[in-house]
């Protein structure tokens, strides 16, 4: 776990810096700055990019990950494999982008009928989608070869600054709110070239045309994960793209803002992702099962006790954060708990994701997927419109848990592993303990200074429990590397 440990911990940190900066972009610059009907239009733009950027890269990240140990054998194999996995997505973009073009005037149309502020706006989704698939496909080379940091940090960060740049530009009248959205496109493309430079130097990538050993089991995998991925991002997204169907636009910066929050709390399982998803397709590639498992429960129960310490933080200062927003804003407080609890559920799975994707039984758990898809459009289409923003919350809290749960039960049935262990329940107790005892007070100050004392106050608390219990040994082992360095 050595390497596990050195890269998630600089993810985490990459990873927790871009959402600082994202939530002074989310929480006071968009709806100050920006204002709430191009917040939600910018919300709706980015989650439709989202739902589409699997398609637009046709799933290739995964199977750039999954089948690269089988293709590197030689230098010109791996040539060959490179130069495959990134031509592969142009037979797919090319003929929907002339679709896109064709018909663009009926999908505009289609898109805007309820709110026509998007119609202007239609064009620029998919050519995000597109920037944001590349930089996946070449950020899941560097993640191939164990060098993921950069591509978190412009991930996370760099693109989240200059989406605060945008900002203040808006702010001081040196663009309008539509520069703003147009220049998302911008946004997105310069994060694509620094990644694929980053990515060259890493490891020069050298085109060679010719099809790679296994193109065809490669390919089977490519269409199967393309739909895994795409379900992934809809169970995310679809509420947000599904509320400007029923609601004014808004409605989505509400929602936005609430689901910004609840999504801090799967900051470390997106920054441990990036080195044990290699890490696992390795040792299964292998047939390491022990090995395995091992990292499965480590997984689980280190992202367990960061995630509680995050969804405490969030959830007994989540009055007092209200509280500095526009009023209308509160709205979103019963999606911050909802979304909140899916995460978590989904966090302490550890890396199952990664297991499943690389295993036989992706194709079954692809099917479950589709049906869950189909059963969260059918829950947002009554939920939205009889419930409004917090049907769309319990309708992604029932559809992210009931795909959690098929993935679990699949994972252990099927391979017998399982992520969980007595110090499992140990931290849940533990999280609904440190709850309860911080939640129904505050102190008598400013929102700000109640916010960090009662942080300060309750990550003592539970992490000191944690600790003393020794619940997770790697939460233990970075907790002394860290006394040692202060106390020495």
């Amino acid at each position: 776990m050595g390497i596990v440990i050195k890269q998630s911990i600089k993810n985490t940190i990459t990873t927790f810096l871009g959402f600082g900066i994202g939530a002074l972009n989310t929480l006071f610059m968009y709806p100050y700055f920006l204002g709430k009907d191009y917040f939600g239009l910018t919300g709706y733009v980015l989650s439709a990019a989202n739902i589409l950027y699997p398609i637009m890269s046709f799933g290739i990240q995964n199977t750039l990950i999954k089948f690269f140990n089988e293709n590197n054998k030689t230098e010109q194999e791996l040539n060959s494999y490179i130069t495959y996995m990134l031509l592969v997505p142009l037979f797919f973009i090319v003929p929907l982008m002339v679709l896109f073009y064709l018909f663009y005037d009926t999908i505009a149309v289609y898109e805007s009928q309820e709110n026509p502020i998007i119609y202007s706006f239609v064009w620029i989704i998919p050519i995000i989608g597109i920037f944001m698939g590349y930089f996946e496909i070449f950020y899941a080379w560097l993640r191939a070869h164990m060098k993921s940091v950069f591509g978190s940090f412009v991930k996370e960060v760099f693109v989240r600054i200059l989406i605060t740049l945008l900002l203040f530009g808006v702010y001081f009248e040196y663009i309008t709110p539509s520069d703003f959205i147009y220049s998302l496109v911008l946004v997105y493309g310069i994060s694509l070239l620094l990644i694929v430079f980053y990515a060259n130097k890493v490891k020069k990538i050298v085109l060679h045309f010719k099809i790679p050993k296994q193109s065809k089991s490669i390919l089977t995998y490519t269409v199967f994960i393309i739909l895994s991925a795409s379900i992934a991002n809809m169970l995310l997204d679809i509420d947000k793209y599904m509320i400007k169907h029923y609601m004014k636009i808004d409605n989505i910066a509400y929602y936005s803002v609430a689901i910004f929050i609840a999504m801090v709390i799967s900051v470390p399982s997106r920054a441990m992702h990036q080195i044990t998803y290699p890490i696992t397709a390795k040792l299964m590639s292998e047939n390491k099962w022990q090995e395995l498992n091992d990292l499965y429960k480590k997984s689980s129960i280190t992202l367990q006790v960061v995630g509680g310490l995050i969804l405490l933080g969030i959830l007994v200062n989540i009055n007092q954060l209200y509280l500095m927003l526009p009023v209308e804003y509160s709205q979103g407080l019963f999606v911050v708990f909802t979304i909140g609890l899916s995460k978590y559920f989904d966090l302490i799975l550890g890396n199952n994701n990664a297991i499943i994707f690389n295993s036989k039984y992706y194709r079954a758990v692809l099917i479950l997927g589709l049906l869950l898809v189909v059963l969260i459009v059918l829950l947002n289409m009554y939920f939205i419109p009889n419930f409004g923003l917090n049907g769309a919350a319990l309708a992604t809290l029932i559809a992210i848990t009931l795909y959690s749960l098929a993935k679990l039960l699949f994972v252990v049935l099927k391979m017998k592993l399982f992520p969980f262990t007595n110090k499992t329940l140990i931290s849940l107790f533990l999280v609904l303990i440190s709850f309860l005892v911080f939640y129904f007070w505050d102190f008598n100050f400013h929102p700000v200074i109640n916010i960090a004392l009662k942080s300060i106050l309750v990550s003592g608390f539970y992490l000191g429990l944690s600790y003393y219990l020794k619940i997770s040994s790697d939460i233990n082992f970075v907790m002394n590397s860290v006394f040692k360095k202060v106390f020495k």
